[in-house]
């Protein structure tokens, strides 16, 4: 091209567009208008301004499909956490304490305990920390209620009066023997019982009470083939019974009115010895 004298090449522009089927396009525009018919130049911007919308709108479809497939993976992820999260084995167990896995006599530190583990270990699925809360919540409500509203639990005391030490120390002194043997002294001491009974005399039930001693002391040797403890647990076994039924008919026991006479209260005091020593030659280890 000549302009004023000098001969020269027309400057151009080059325009890279982004485009999806051919990666950037490069598209070359005159920066000085060249020579022809004024429609045809026209006509060729215009072609041009036309490819660069295109491709811009084709990028930008591209980029939003880009950030959509983005946010429904991060959201994806999201839902299979939640669906992999462990579920709670014992949810519909409708026992608190077995739904917790702790006893009835567990304490609020160990029911907050197994609370606590529990909702650590399934927090991930809403259902099972749910099941969890509505069995703590039942449990300390209970609590709370036996505590205001207190009762006395029978077995529990028994429980208790069978492990203190005085009750197990006074129960390791005896055992069972065998049946055969019990009978025989059942039956020794039953009659010993019905004759103090039936045939009372003025000086009292003295001659039972002498065969019941005896008795004990044949009863005790033969269980445990040793004539000096049978000695000595004979004698102590005979005082202590005496007193005991002494104390138990002077301050506990009320007179009963089938036994009258003059010496109803000897009477009494020795079926208590009877059965006190019956229990010492039977089962005293």
């Amino acid at each position: 091209m000549s302009v004023s004298g000098l001969t020269g090449s027309p400057s151009r522009c080059c325009l890279r567009l982004p485009d999806r089927s051919r990666g950037l396009v490069c598209g070359q525009v005159s920066a000085i208008p060249s020579a022809g018919k004024p429609k045809e130049k026209f006509g060729i911007l215009h072609l041009e301004r036309s490819g660069w919308i295109v491709s811009m709108k084709r990028w930008k479809t591209q980029k939003t499909h880009l950030i959509k497939c983005a946010m429904d993976a991060s959201y994806g992820d999201m839902a299979s956490e939640s669906a992999g999260s462990a579920i709670f084995p014992r949810i519909n167990i409708r026992d608190p304490y077995k739904r917790l896995g702790i006893s009835r006599e567990a304490s609020e530190d160990e029911i907050q305990a197994a609370r606590n583990f529990l909702i650590s270990k399934y927090g991930g699925h809403k259902p099972s920390v749910d099941a969890i809360e509505a069995a703590h919540d039942k449990i300390i409500m209970q609590k709370f209620y036996e505590r205001k509203n207190p009762k006395i639990d029978i077995k529990k005391k028994v429980r208790e009066v069978k492990q203190s030490r005085v009750v197990q120390a006074v129960t390791s002194r005896f055992r069972t023997p065998a049946t055969k043997f019990i009978v025989k002294t059942s039956i020794a001491f039953l009659v010993l019982g019905v004759l103090t009974v039936l045939f009372p005399t003025e000086e009292g039930p003295t001659l039972q009470v002498a065969i019941s001693l005896i008795a004990t002391f044949f009863f005790i040797h033969d269980r445990l083939k040793s004539k000096i403890r049978a000695l000595l647990y004979g004698a102590g076994t005979f005082i202590f019974s005496w007193l005991v039924g002494t104390f138990l008919m002077v301050s506990v026991i009320p007179p009963i009115p089938i036994l009258k006479g003059p010496r109803s209260f000897e009477v009494l005091t020795s079926l208590i010895t009877y059965v006190l020593l019956w229990v010492s030659s039977t089962y005293l280890k």
